[in-house]
């Protein structure tokens, strides 16, 4: 027999899920955050009195509908405990009723795909789930979807030990190989700043903005908040900070200057070369050449800022918890932005960080995917595929080495069947009829 009960031992409840690779959104922090949403906390112990389960329920009012209650990645606890599983599914169905909800939507992060390969693991969760009365949603554009699709990279081998960045960046594919190399030597400069370094210098976050705002104009299907990206900052300032890419232009020119006068130590080299070393040097000066197109490109497209100008051209916020790091913002503007590969030097530099910290994975973000038009025999998801807007983003980020991770998704224990069907039938239609009105008022 487990005892549940609403928790009010908020250090133990986070203790439990940073100790048991919870989620940030698992967190009691979290609620402080999504701010739109009321929390409900509860926490699960055996007979010994041990804690063996912790779940932050976000609860919503909805127009017509009622009271939705949400849990963010499901709960913090052995899934593959029937007995547990089944006991606080009978609580969890009483509280609901009790606050007048009318469904409980359940978000875990049980692996259904890693790389198009069925999980064992999966599979028997969503067999335990749907036997106590959870239902899957399939429906990807429903009111509260988080998508089910994470691009994690392992940053610790089999027997558990942390893989050095070196050996992780032979992984990458060699495109991201090059542009690691060239980084630096394109006059890229990049810092990490933590929540204390802003509070100090409000321009720091000033700056990572201008780089969001920039990238949020060239891809206009991603949305960024300004007030939102402060507020999770400074709420889970003790996991996260922000990485800038800087475009040194001074530093560029240096590098260059000592490129010219290398090759003009080649070309005189060459007057007096033997037969077998013409060859390596004229290969030489052609490598110096094609940099200095390369610089010349960069000194027109930033012409318009001085010479001593640190210009931020990536940025990333990411938060580190329960041995994840999740890459939450990350973007590249459009100024030299492929001339100094910025967004592969950025995200190196993120997961060489990650990995002196001593985390488990590491998440390169999201990846939007079309809604699947088959389900398994099994009753859980078809395959989920890249929309078209997120084809290139999904590229990019399996070309760290990311492994495409599918999790089963949402699923729904049903307390009221008629507000149900009202959230269902209503909810999407004005979501959609909200969308409209927002992208016909920026037009305006």
């Amino acid at each position: 027999m487990y005892q549940f009960r609403t928790e009010t031992d908020f250090e133990g409840f986070d203790r439990f899920v940073e100790a048991h690779h919870g989620q940030y959104q698992q967190c009691s922090l979290w609620p402080k955050v999504k701010t739109a949403w009321a929390p409900h906390f509860y926490a699960g112990f055996d007979e010994a009195g041990e804690r063996v389960l912790t779940c932050l329920v976000l609860e919503r009012d909805l127009p017509v509908a009622g009271k939705l209650w949400y849990v963010p990645y499901g709960t913090v606890s052995d899934l593959a405990n029937e007995t547990l599983q089944r006991e606080f599914t009978a609580f969890i169905s009483e509280e609901m009723k009790a606050h007048g909800a009318f469904c409980v939507i359940l978000d875990p992060p049980v692996p259904l795909r890693v790389d198009g390969e069925p999980q064992a693991e999966g599979h028997a969760a969503h067999e335990l789930l749907t036997s106590l009365g959870y239902q899957l949603n399939a429906d990807l554009p429903s009111y509260t979807y988080k998508h089910p699709v994470q691009t994690l990279i392992p940053l610790r081998d089999e027997n558990g030990e942390l893989i050095p960045g070196k050996q992780l960046l032979k992984k990458c594919e060699k495109g991201v190989r090059y542009s690691v190399r060239v980084g630096e030597g394109r006059g890229l400069v990049c810092k990490t700043y933590s929540y204390e370094d802003v509070e100090k210098d409000p321009q720091l976050l000033q700056e990572f903005l201008s780089v969001m705002d920039d990238t949020s104009e060239r891809n206009d299907f991603v949305h960024r908040d300004t007030e939102y990206i402060k507020l999770l900052f400074s709420t889970l300032r003790d996991y996260t900070d922000i990485m800038i890419v800087y475009y040194d232009k001074a530093k560029d020119t240096e590098l260059q200057n000592a490129r010219l006068a290398e090759r003009a130590q080649k070309e005189e080299a060459l007057k007096t070369a033997p037969q077998k070393k013409i060859k390596g040097l004229t290969n030489d000066i052609d490598v110096i050449d094609k940099n200095t197109k390369s610089y010349l490109e960069r000194m027109e497209e930033t012409k318009d800022y001085p010479a001593d100008a640190k210009i931020p051209v990536a940025g990333g916020l990411t938060i580190r918890y329960g041995g994840f790091a999740n890459c939450v913002f990350g973007g590249t503007r459009n100024i030299v932005r492929n001339n100094t590969r910025s967004s592969h030097y950025m995200n190196y530099l993120r997961l060489l960080r990650s990995i002196d910290l001593g985390m488990d994975y590491h998440d390169l973000g999201y990846v939007l995917v079309d809604s699947p038009e088959t389900m398994g025999a099994d009753g859980t998801l078809g395959p989920l595929r890249p929309n078209a807007d997120f084809e290139g983003i999904s590229k990019f980020k399996l070309s760290f080495g990311a492994r495409y991770t599918e999790y089963i998704g949402e699923y729904i224990l049903v307390g009221n069947s008629f507000r149900y069907w009202l959230y269902k039938e209503l909810m999407p239609k004005a979501k959609k009829a909200k969308m409209t009105a927002v992208r016909l008022l920026k037009r305006h």
